[in-house]
């Protein structure tokens, strides 16, 4: 059997450098976005806040070395059930089912591209979270179908990074799948 490269540290801890950079960008994005759109109710802090969450999340499962697709999984699910429970407490205005639970979804699905990119030997392990994450980004279509979301846009956006995640990391592992699939099953 031929082992692949191993990804040495630094450049690890460079991709997931660019990475917080980008989540940075993308935060300050949402805070535009919510002061030009709706100044009064402060949707962005509370999107920020799990951007945030499920950074402090990846990074601390990385350098304790536990499964981090199941962590993902788990934080995306509690975080969105979390956002739900806010937004009917403070008087239901729908930014949950339209904002909260798509970028959720959204930054669920770049943690598992960046799991697949760290640490692609690993995916069999992930895969099946991989999965259930897919089966979780199709809420948003769902929820646009019973007609909870106003603007869609976020939704469409979400389930669309979903897929795409989900083929690029069937298209990255196939190689490693098959092995998997062969050695499991004495094919």
């Amino acid at each position: 059997m031929i082992y692949p490269e191993k990804i040495k540290a630094k450049k690890t801890d460079k991709i997931i450098s660019v990475l917080i950079c980008f989540s940075i960008v993308v935060a300050l994005i949402l805070l535009k976005i919510n002061h030009v759109t709706t100044p009064r109710i402060p949707w962005a802090a509370l999107a920020n806040a799990g951007i945030l969450y499920i950074w402090i999340t990846v990074i601390y499962s990385i350098r304790h070395n536990v499964n981090i697709a199941g962590h993902v999984l788990l934080q995306a699910i509690v975080l969105s059930a979390l956002t739900v429970y806010i937004d009917y407490k403070i008087g239901y205005r729908g930014w949950s089912f339209n904002i909260a639970i798509p970028i959720i979804i959204m930054i669920a699905n770049i943690t598992m591209l960046i799991l697949t990119i760290v640490s692609h030997k690993k995916y069999i392990k992930y895969a099946i979270y991989q999965l259930i994450i897919v089966l979780f980004s199709m809420l948003p279509i769902f929820f646009m179908t019973e007609h909870m979301v106003k603007n869609k846009i976020f939704s469409v956006i979400a389930t669309s990074i979903s897929i795409v995640n989900f083929i690029f990391c069937l298209v990255l592992c196939t190689k490693d799948i098959k092995e998997a699939v062969i050695r499991k099953f004495h094919m």
